[in-house]
């Protein structure tokens, strides 16, 4: 990414920090955003408890906070100074910095991990190598994708796009999709492909929770499916991959 896409990315995030929390827990508990985060920090727990994580992209720490609980050391990073003030009022160990260029040594973690970012990233299998880079042999990389074979893709392209604040939206910035299919070829040299977790596979859009009857019902659905073969059409695709 060049130092403007760097810049303009930062300042999308800078200003998306101020809302970012709104919607997500503690404020809905039980909601659509409370249903993918259970599921991706569950994941983590899978491969982390008990060792060293690092997440790539963290944000305001929203799930390094609850990566910390199980895990032996974590660590997160970001590109947005905006994301990352709100991170260290949590009291988390975070450092600016680009999934991209890495801010960590060669074999730091067990388990390095991003969620709803990579797809944000133009050089996205740079981004993979570097995440392989600081995870030590035997360790895994979690890496999540936005995936063109779902029903969030078709929502993302007949619906308007989501405004962030007053003056931006999620047009403003880069946004990729990369399917399953073509996720394999982006995995980096010394790495397989282990497993996979299907993440948003039946839920046509997140106002499906408001209602009664089908807000019930989703979350069941959607943790039967996560780790089934119809993984390959969640909206955002987590791809375990074991670094050797």
């Amino acid at each position: 990414m060049s130092a403007r896409g760097l810049d303009a990315t930062r300042a999308y995030y800078d200003d998306f920090a101020r809302g970012y929390e709104a919607r997500r827990r503690p404020n809905d508990p039980h909601g659509y955003h409370a249903l993918l985060d259970d599921l991706e920090i569950e994941l983590v727990e899978r491969y982390g408890a008990g060792r060293e994580v690092l997440e790539a992209g963290c944000g305001t720490g929203l799930l390094l906070e609850r990566f910390a609980r199980f895990a032996q050391r974590a660590a997160g990073f970001d590109l947005s100074p905006g994301m990352l003030e709100l991170a260290r009022a949590r009291g988390l160990d975070v450092r600016e910095g680009s999934v991209t260029e890495i801010p960590f040594d060669d074999r730091s973690f067990d388990v390095t991990c991003s969620f709803k970012v990579l797809a944000h990233v133009p050089d996205i299998a740079r981004a993979l190598r570097e995440m392989a880079r600081v995870t030590r042999k035997g360790g895994v990389v979690i890496a999540e994708l936005y995936n063109p074979w779902s029903l969030r893709f078709v929502a993302k392209r007949l619906g308007p796009r989501g405004a962030i604040s007053a003056g931006r939206d999620e047009g403003d910035v880069y946004t990729r999709f990369d399917s399953p299919l073509a996720a394999r070829a982006l995995v980096p040299p010394g790495c397989e492909l282990e497993a996979a977790r299907g993440i948003r596979i039946v839920t046509p859009a997140a106002m499906a929770f408001r209602l009664p009857l089908l807000g019930r019902a989703l979350p069941r659905l959607e943790r039967a499916l996560a780790d089934s073969p119809l993984a390959a059409f969640g909206g955002f695709y987590a791809m375990v991959l074991r670094v050797g």
